[in-house]
């Protein structure tokens, strides 16, 4: 097995950061073994809430033996993990534009296999960085001391990527008994790494972020990429050593697609555009859409834009979907910060056919007040704020993930430094707004949403432009590529 902890694109690795790769490796060992000798069983089944609507298939280890065999000629496999909602929206992405496509897309959650060292180490990091970020909304010092600084360069490192890579050689033994001519894409680097590590041939690996960090590096994959700006930045390797210029990834390992939206947003979005501008033209109430994923970090900024927008709502100039994702906690937080808000709420919670029908309805239909949704299900507390976002007309979100969709967008404060570069891509081509940096500009930003129309329509006008333009064609063209043989 090739050691990528040593040499990443031609760059050799410093050996003090070998060593340091080393001991992390032998760290997680002592703590949670080496399964790299186990055979676990495999599994697949259909997944209950994508099954229908996208095809997917999961794919489950050590829960017992499946009859049902790969799709070793249309099949692909969706590897990622559960760390916020971030991956797993752009997983449902890919599969929904590979059931597009004509393929069977496969969900391989390697966070989700508790008997595994792979999920273990994976669960332990994905603990610690949920945990930064809420500390980094409480605390301006934890902020700019520790997280902005490390999310934005150390994680650019390639001493970063040597860990990583290192400790990914504990998660290839959950590819074991997959056929290793089966594509691949990774929508989180560790799936791709793994993936490399234990020989599959078509590796795939669906970068997120717009902002180029080594972190993100699966060398023995093809990489992809959402904006020219970021694809400049990994092609280089810029700033992944400080100030040292490197050897660059060679031709054809990094390849632009568009953004990585899904098929059911793509193909109605003239329509669905249509129908925003056609509301504001009538008068009729301006829906916000208000997503609150990972651990509802941003929950008090929330609740002050709740509290704002709720005499508009009164008056239906407001329509509110809150979507709480699968933390009831979050709802009940939000009922103590606001005395009126569970009164003057109808909620949606843990009723996946009633989520359904209301987001049909409202595409064509009258919707007033608020509408909370919270699904302990994870794939509909994701999925969810798909189904609503046809039918919203702005959305608000911190710049991550979600700064590539086509909507209209009203920008948070970001979370992690590296964020905010997608929401200076997204207001560079006219489908959102530039971060708000705090409440003020926020409640600034949300008002002009509701009664300037040359802003809204606009943007509106903008995302059909953007769609000509091929700009939300990134899924179906990651796929094409991992299809290709």
């Amino acid at each position: 097995m090739t050691d990528r902890s040593k040499v990443i694109f031609g760059n050799k690795i410093k050996k003090s950061v070998q060593r340091r790769a080393e001991q992390s490796k032998r760290n997680f060992e002592k703590k949670y073994g080496d399964d790299s000798s186990l055979d676990y069983s495999l599994m697949i089944r259909e997944n209950p809430t994508l099954g229908k609507p996208l095809g997917v298939f999961d794919i489950r280890l050590d829960e017992g033996t499946s009859e049902l065999d790969f799709d070793r000629e249309k099949g692909v496999i969706v590897g990622n993990i559960r760390m916020g909602f971030g991956h797993y929206r752009i997983s449902i992405a890919m599969a929904s534009a590979a059931h597009a496509l004509g393929y069977t897309p496969y969900w391989m959650d390697l966070n989700s296999y508790p008997v595994t060292t792979c999920t273990q180490i994976i669960s332990e990091q994905n603990r610690l960085y949920s945990i930064g970020s809420r500390i980094s909304q409480k605390s301006r010092l934890f902020n700019k001391l520790l997280w902005e600084p490390l999310n934005y360069e150390g994680f650019r490192q390639l001493s970063y990527n040597a860990c990583d890579q290192k400790n990914a050689e504990l998660m290839a033994p959950v590819f074991k008994k997959i056929p290793k001519d089966i594509p691949v894409i990774g929508t989180h680097v560790w799936p791709a790494q793994a993936a490399v590590h234990a020989g599959m041939e078509r590796v795939v690996n669906a970068i997120p972020d717009n902002w180029p960090m080594a972190l993100h590096l699966a060398e023995g994959s093809i990489h992809t990429i959402q904006t020219h700006q970021s694809y400049m930045g990994y092609r280089v390797l810029n700033g992944m050593d400080k100030e040292h210029i490197l050897n660059p990834m060679p031709s054809g390992s990094l390849v632009y697609t568009g953004h990585y939206v899904d098929h059911e947003l793509v193909k109605d979005l003239e329509s669905d555009c249509d129908r925003r501008t056609a509301r504001f033209s009538e008068g009729k109430p301006m829906r916000f859409l208000l997503t609150i994923g990972g651990a509802g970090a941003q929950r008090k900024l929330f609740a002050a834009i709740i509290r704002h927008l709720l005499p508009a709502v009164c008056r239906k100039k407001a329509v509110l979907y809150i979507n709480v994702g699968d933390y009831m906690k979050v709802w009940e937080d939000l009922c103590r910060d606001i005395s009126v808000l569970k009164k003057v709420s109808a909620t949606h919670f843990n009723n996946w056919s009633d989520t359904e029908s209301f987001a049909e309805h409202a595409l064509e239909k009258e919707v007033y007040g608020i509408h909370v949704f919270c699904h302990k299900n994870i794939f509909e507390a994701v999925y969810c704020t798909n189904l609503l976002m046809r039918s919203c007309d702005v959305l608000l979100t911190k710049p991550s993930e979600l700064s590539f969709y086509p909507v209209p967008k009203i920008f948070l404060k970001r979370i992690g430094g590296h964020e905010k570069w997608g929401a200076v891509h997204s207001a560079e081509f006219g489908d959102g707004t530039l971060e708000c940096s705090d409440l003020t500009h926020t409640l600034q930003m949300v008002d002009m949403f509701m009664y300037d129309k040359e802003l809204f329509t606009g943007m509106c006008g903008q995302i059909k432009l953007n769609k000509a333009a091929g700009l939300y064609d990134g899924a179906y063209k990651t796929v094409e590529i991992a299809m290709k043989k």
